[in-house]
């Protein structure tokens, strides 16, 4: 009972500081006391595009730092890229996106063309438009509350109350510039309640609000058939016509998504699915600052941003039509295609995980398996390498070709596909895969169950013939094998006794010798203290691994120690991981000196007293390497069918 009552009073606390802190935001006063907090902090007057920009920019903004990041330099190559942390852990991929975005809002805040051009997102399904729409819109409600003109339908700047004739020395008091008019319903509010003494209009605070439709409209696709644009500018109230003579203001009714997004922003939702003529009104909107009002009351001016978003093929049929030009010509297109790098592709299903309820229990490379078959069905072939390869490069990684770096930019591959990103398997098609495992395997998943789910859906998927033949062939041919790869590494880092301290010890070993070997001087026993001739005969045992032969040797070893010199002299730690191509040529050695696996893998096979704490050992180290002990039996079954057969 007494636990109960301390969180009863915990709970009464919360809510009694939110209430508090709530109310500390909330302010009503008269026009007089609005003007000098206008005149204190100018940016209480600031128009919609530099508010959502401010937003924007507000949480941080930083330059990736290319030089200390080997990876994300090989990614993005010399062209700076700006991270914005608005977005942070919710897009992943989306650096260029993300950046195209904030320089619309930032040109927009500084009253550059785009203030008066719509915001078009385009891409395929399942590529985040929506999303990043919803973040916009979350980020408004998140703001502190914007100053109104109290009882106005569309939650007016209280500035547009100044006569125009004085506006100049207002704005010159204020510092601000005063842009906009009253809608009708303030102005007959004015003349015929204040009988237009302005100064005594009441001013008040209010928040955004999706739901309440406060500062954020939405326009979803319209029936063709019946395009009545009151969803766009309200209507009249037909039952007040009997009270209210015609063109009085108290008959209308301003609800429409341009009213209700004053100040704020405005979505428009598959907006090429709506009839050309029906998109005027939002081009009026944005390009003059305007809509017109219902009935015979004249033009409304609108302070918002449009952001609309659809997916290439409406955008493409749209385009082609030359009666449109006059349109296209008001809007900015950002593509947001899906994204192509591994890393940041896993990053998105653990977010998406992380927000369920199905507390998972994944197996190492499941995730990484199911990113990798979704971006090798977005990109296309090139004579350059394959697929694979391509992906790898894509993500940043070094990849070898015997021994030596691959001589391809991201760059040069991206500038040769066009369309890369605008097609091939969503987030969503991944996501339904991962459920489905999850769902009939309680929980835990591993690259077989995914591997079997999406094989699955791909061939109950409506797809043509040769796009659902190449989806297989990933997933039965090249994941299969890739995943094999994987998991041989994985047991063997297993059962190999201290993997990780024989690693360390051949890579430091390495060093020694093939740094004597480079500079030509001569390696010292640690123990004996005697000095020798570096051991060629060990170097090449390693770099054989990786088909480095001959004369590529010499060039390998000085590749070698100038990147672990250079390493050092930035203060990074050095481990046998720490450069990729000797990390892969150590692993292979060890992996190389393993005999008894197969004998030994799965409980099925009859081992001896020693062979069965080997693999009690085993199954403790894959353990510790992130597997749990639901999936164990069946990755060691699976390895065992295909991997180390007797």
């Amino acid at each position: 009972m007494r636990m109960q009552a301390e969180q009863q009073i915990d709970f009464a606390a919360l809510i009694e500081q939110d209430r508090a802190e709530r109310q500390k935001l909330e302010w009503q006063g008269g026009f007089l006391e609005y003007l000098e907090l206008v005149k204190e902090k100018p940016e209480l007057a600031e128009l919609a595009h530099r508010r959502l920009y401010d937003m924007i920019a507000g949480p941080g903004v930083r330059d990736l730092d290319l030089e200390s990041e080997p990876r994300a330099k090989r990614v993005f190559g010399d062209e700076p890229v700006k991270v914005y942390d608005f977005f942070k852990d919710e897009f992943f991929g989306m650096e260029r996106t993300l950046e195209k975005i904030a320089r619309y809002f930032h040109s927009a805040a500084m009253g550059g063309e785009e203030s008066r051009q719509v915001l078009y997102l385009m891409g395929p399904v399942g590529s985040g438009k929506s999303s990043l729409v919803e973040r916009l819109k979350r980020g408004l409600e998140e703001l502190p509350p914007i100053f109104v003109i109290e009882n106005c339908p569309i939650y007016e700047q209280p500035l547009h109350l100044i006569p125009r004739h004085l506006r100049p020395a207002f704005e010159e008091m204020l510092g601000v510039r005063i842009e906009g008019d009253l809608c009708p319903a303030c102005r007959w509010r004015l003349k015929e309640e204040f009988k237009g003494r302005y100064e005594n209009v009441p001013v008040r605070t209010v928040s955004f609000s999706k739901r309440a439709r406060r500062g954020i409209g939405v326009v979803p696709p319209v029936d063709p058939n019946n395009q009545d644009t009151s969803v766009l500018i309200g209507s009249e109230d037909i039952s007040k016509l009997d009270r209210y003579s015609e063109g009085d203001p108290r008959v209308l009714e301003l609800n429409g998504a341009f009213n209700v997004g004053n100040r704020g922003m405005v979505e428009f939702i598959e907006v090429f699915k709506n009839e050309t003529e029906y998109l005027h009104t939002m081009i009026t909107a944005t390009q003059e600052k305007f809509v017109p009002a219902p009935g015979r009351h004249g033009t409304i001016y609108v302070d918002s941003c449009i952001v609309a978003h659809s997916n290439e093929a409406e955008w493409q049929k749209f385009k082609a039509d030359h009666t449109n030009e006059a349109i296209l010509d008001r809007i900015v297109v950002v593509k947001v295609p899906y994204n192509l790098r591994l890393s940041e592709e896993v990053k998105i299903y653990q977010k998406f995980l992380k927000r369920s309820k199905f507390e998972p229990r994944i197996a190492p490379h499941t995730l990484e398996i199911a990113s990798m078959f979704a971006i090798l069905s977005r990109l296309e072939p090139t004579p350059k390498c394959d697929l694979v390869t391509k992906l790898k490069i894509y993500n940043g990684e070094e990849v070898l070709e015997k021994g030596r770096p691959k001589k391809l930019t991201v760059h040069e591959l991206r500038d040769d596909a066009k369309r890369e990103g605008l097609f091939g398997v969503s987030t969503r098609f991944i996501m339904k895969a991962l459920d489905t495992a999850l769902t009939q395997n309680n929980g835990s998943i591993h690259p077989i169950n995914v591997r079997e789910a999406m094989i699955g859906m791909v061939k109950e998927a409506d797809l043509a013939d040769d796009v659902r033949k190449h989806h297989l062939e990933f997933l039965q041919d090249t994941l299969h094998k890739i995943y094999l790869e994987l998991l041989e590494k994985d047991i063997t880092k297993a059962f190999v006794y201290s993997f990780q301290g024989q690693a360390e010890t051949l890579f430091q070993n390495y060093l020694d010798h093939a740094e004597a070997y480079v500079t030509k001087t001569r390696v010292k026993d640690p123990v004996t203290k005697d000095e020798m001739q570096p051991d060629e005969a060990f170097l090449k045992s390693i770099e054989e691994q990786i088909a480095i032969i001959g004369p590529a040797a010499d060039g390998f070893r000085q590749e070698v120690i100038a990147y672990l010199w250079s390493a050092t002299r930035r203060g990074e730690s050095v481990s046998y991981s720490s450069y990729e191509p000797l990390k892969e040529a150590i692993e292979k050695k060890l992996m190389n000196s393993v005999r008894d696996i197969s004998r030994i893998i799965t409980k099925a096979r009859t081992r001896d007293e020693q062979q069965r704490q080997k693999y009690d050992a085993m199954v403790e180290n894959l353990i510790g390497q992130g597997y749990n002990e639901d999936s164990i039996d069946t990755i060691l079954k699976y390895a065992s069918n295909h991997l180390w057969k007797d």
